[in-house]
């Protein structure tokens, strides 16, 4: 690359003198929206928009800043009067002031204070409590060890609403005694005895004893369909044997409806 540089430059075609032709310059490019760009950019513009007016009246010296000149001025300073003034009290009299001597009094107050005192009932302390070690009290009448409660009218009466529900029960079961009366009378229904409800209620039992006796041999692991029906139908049996047994044991009386 040097080589082929070094040629070119030490070409003879060098040594002839060429004319130097300067280019020419295309004319200048000039808008032609140029003026009615210009229009509208003046028309925007603003005159003093940041720098302020172009010229600013200077104030004259005469005309200086005076002490005070810029306090808010109060108002006109009146004479005071309070609202109450036709209503107030006296003032109270000064020492080397005396009362007028108009009325006058025979009453000792001297004896009479000391009478009052010492004929006074004394008063009473006020109960308190201490709760703590230092010595801390406090009332003793708030804070829950007086029985108020039982000072009250209606302590030891039966509320209002268990007696009203007593009633209802009570009305319940007379028309369910009427009820059954009449079912005795027509004949539909026949009242257990007490020996058959014994019976049914030892056959229930053995039956439960049997079914439990079952479930205890099942097998621990219920890995098959059987095994899984045959303990859900023990379970159910059992269920059933227990609700029946409680509700029996629980009424003495028992009648059976005729068919």
């Amino acid at each position: 690359m040097m080589a082929m540089m070094n040629r070119q430059e030490e070409s003879v075609y060098n040594l002839i003198p060429r004319e130097e032709v300067t280019p020419e310059k295309p004319p200048r490019y000039i808008s032609r929206f140029r003026e009615s760009i210009r229009l509208e950019t003046n028309e925007r513009k603003k005159g003093q928009r940041t720098m302020g007016p172009a010229k600013v009246e200077v104030p004259s010296p005469q005309e200086y800043l005076h002490k005070h000149s810029r306090d808010a001025a109060l108002p006109e300073k009146k004479p005071f009067h309070y609202p109450d003034e036709g209503r107030r009290r006296p003032r109270v009299p000064g020492h080397d002031e005396r009362p007028p001597m108009g009325l006058h009094s025979r009453k000792d107050f001297v004896n009479t204070n000391a009478v009052d005192v010492i004929t006074a009932v004394p008063r009473r302390p006020q109960p308190t409590l201490v709760d703590t070690k230092r010595g801390d009290r406090q009332p003793l009448d708030p804070s829950g060890l007086v029985p108020k409660f039982v000072r009250k009218k209606e302590y030891g009466q039966v509320p209002e609403y268990i007696v009203k529900r007593n009633e209802e029960m009570r009305q319940a079961q007379e028309e369910y005694d009427a009820y059954v009366r009449e079912r005795l009378r027509r004949g539909a229904l026949n009242q257990m005895s007490e020996q058959e409800r014994s019976s049914i209620l030892q056959g229930l039992k053995q039956n439960w004893d049997e079914l439990h006796r079952q479930y205890q041999g099942l097998s621990v692991v219920t890995d098959t369909a059987p095994k899984k029906h045959r303990k859900e139908r023990l379970e159910t049996e059992m269920k059933q044997l227990e609700k029946d047994i409680e509700l029996i044991d629980r009424h003495k009386i028992i009648y059976v409806t005729n068919k």
